[in-house]
């Protein structure tokens, strides 16, 4: 059976459910799965993950993310994009100075509260927030802590500023270009977004649904590529057998990690293995190899 990874390159248009049944009947399999969502306007990297590298899924949904987004001044939407139905247009409100946005944009930086969009995929009581909002139902979210890494003004001409920002996993681009224009006073929305990478993957090795379409095998990574981030422990052909077994094994480690990826001597992923406390032992958490 097949299994790896496919760093997609998600056009706009397609929701990222489209894309995952895409690639589905091009490598003809049902065990299949993505991580971090896309809005259907926006593009950039999508991860698709096949076979046995669904059970890796959860460390990559967890991953840091990079965004390039513009965002347009001068009205505000129901959806914070500009597909939205307008809800504010304020023709005669100034724009902010070049130094009033950049000072604006810095003070977002760190650890932030946002307020969900009703037009997000987050369920409540069993429904989609913009299933919600489609019916003209809005409810109260409640706020979600997100993690500003860096964030950095690209280009500020007439209304519209392109900027990018690295962030923390459920952090909504829209939201803060919203929040962003109520820091200076002007009314904003999202009107372009691009994701140019999710933890490991980046958009310029990205592929094209055609690209993948016309050679498919040469688009799949191996699925250990997700875990590059956690910390290595190589163990013995012995310990190799005992840890596929189920069973924990010695592991002494300096570091003060708590999952590590797992290899036997030949440089073989085996699987994912955690240390539940200071005793150095390793228990198999995941066994892929």
């Amino acid at each position: 059976m097949i299994s790896g990874i496919v760093n997609v390159l998600k056009p706009p248009g397609m929701t990222s459910h489209d894309v995952v049944s895409y690639i589905r009947r091009i490598y003809d399999i049902k065990r299949i799965g993505h991580a971090g969502t896309l809005d259907p306007a926006a593009a950039g990297v999508l991860p698709v993950f096949l076979g046995a590298a669904t059970r890796l899924i959860e460390y990559t949904a967890d991953a840091d993310k990079t965004y390039q987004a513009e965002m347009t001044f001068g009205f505000a939407t129901d959806s914070g994009d500009d597909t939205g139905k307008v809800t504010v247009l304020a023709t005669d409100t100034p724009l902010p100075s070049l130094e009033e946005l950049h000072s604006a944009m810095v003070s977002f930086s760190g650890p932030i509260s946002q307020i969900p969009p009703m037009h997000s995929a987050i369920k409540v009581a069993g429904k989609k927030l913009y299933e919600l909002a489609r019916q003209g139902i809005a409810i109260e979210r409640q706020p979600r802590n997100v993690v500003i890494k860096k964030i950095a003004l690209l280009r500020f001409v007439s209304s519209k500023a392109l900027f990018v920002v690295d962030c923390s996993k459920g952090t909504y681009i829209r939201t803060l270009c919203t929040d962003i224009g109520n820091k200076v006073g002007c009314p904003a929305v999202m009107s372009f977004l691009v994701r140019t990478r999710v933890g490991e993957f980046n958009l310029n090795e990205a592929k094209t649904l055609e690209e993948i379409a016309e050679n498919k095998m040469a688009a799949l990574l191996p699925f250990d590529i997700a875990i590059k981030h956690l910390s290595l422990a190589v163990l013995s052909d012995e310990d190799v057998k005992a840890f596929k077994n189920g069973r924990c094994v010695y592991y002494e480690s300096h570091s003060l990690e708590q999952v590590f990826k797992v290899y036997d001597q030949a440089g073989s992923f085996v699987g994912i293995g955690e240390k539940k406390s200071s005793e150095p032992r390793l228990y198999p958490t995941k066994v892929l190899g």
